[in-house]
């Protein structure tokens, strides 16, 4: 099906707005009943209470690992991770940034297209008709939405089962201090917003792959690899400076936000190379689906 045969079909319908088709809720719904969502809802809110049973079978946590990038800061959150529910939350943000949250990033926005054309469904949508950009625009806000939700789903129920399991109070920093009570939930929910724009760029491969591919395995696992490849590259100490044009170099940016002096400088230039590898890759998406001939 070509664009200009579905620009005349649309010109000639009576009463047809483009606007009307394909409501974000009506795909949002569709989204949600799928297995794999509710099979990655499952996982990620698993895992606080798997982190618990760990604890209390281990002893008191702790070890050497610690976050990298983001203006040199360097955090250690195990070894506080039992003090309060606020320690537990970002101890659970820490260990599932840099791998455990990529993934539903790139299974939402990279299952989304490919996942039509693999059920031969994708040209259906458009004969509706349903415009091209439109169908990605519903489909990109669905699938960024739902990634937003994974991201929130993982401190929220940290936050309810650290409470239960070790009690409610400051944010006990690694460095010593703390953060006050009223400051604790602001700041994580700042943590989770630096970490959804730093996945952006995850979810711009994971879409663009998604255009190109009728495989959704491609995609997916397509976006995980590049990730993978450019957390290894910015392992690479000897590409220096050129290391900061890596959106990997800034993943864990957002311990400066668990700092007692909140310091803006590592998530904002993390945020801007994430937004712009993402704007120019959700833009090479929309380009190449408008051009590409729909067959299945």
């Amino acid at each position: 099906m070509s664009s200009a045969t579905e620009i005349q079909a649309l010109a000639e319908a009576p009463g047809y707005h483009a606007r009307r088709t394909l409501p974000l809720r009506v795909e949002a719904m569709r989204q949600l009943r799928r297995r794999r969502t509710l099979l990655m809802g499952g996982v990620l809110a698993a895992l606080p209470f798997v982190l618990i049973v760990a604890f209390a079978v281990g002893g008191t946590p702790g070890g050497d690992e610690g976050g990298g990038g983001g203006g040199g800061s360097r955090i250690n959150l195990m070894d506080v991770a039992t003090e309060s529910a606020a320690n537990f939350a970002a101890t659970c943000l820490f260990v599932s940034a840099g791998f455990l949250l990529v993934v539903p990033v790139a299974l939402f926005c990279g299952d989304t297209v490919a996942s039509e054309a693999s059920w031969s469904s994708l040209r259906y949508l458009l004969a509706a008709p349903v415009p091209r950009a439109r169908l990605l625009w519903s489909k990109l806000v669905v699938a960024l939405g739902f990634s937003l939700a994974a991201m929130v789903l993982l401190p929220l129920v940290a936050l309810g089962a650290g409470a239960a399991a070790y009690g409610w109070g400051p944010l006990k920093l690694p460095t010593g201090g703390a953060l006050s009570t009223s400051d604790t939930v602001p700041r994580i929910a700042l943590v989770v917003a630096f970490i959804f724009v730093s996945q952006l760029v995850t979810a711009g491969l994971a879409f663009w792959l998604s255009t190109k591919t009728d495989a959704p395995l491609g995609a997916v696992g397509g976006a995980v690899g590049l990730t993978i490849v450019g957390n290894v590259l910015d392992a690479v100490t000897a590409l220096g400076s050129w290391r900061e044009f890596l959106p990997a170099h800034w993943q864990f940016a957002w311990a400066d936000a668990l700092q007692p002096e909140l310091a803006w400088g590592g998530m904002v230039k993390g945020a801007a190379v994430s937004v712009t590898y993402a704007l120019i890759l959700f833009a090479l998406a929309f380009r190449g689906f408008s051009r590409k001939d729909i067959v299945s």
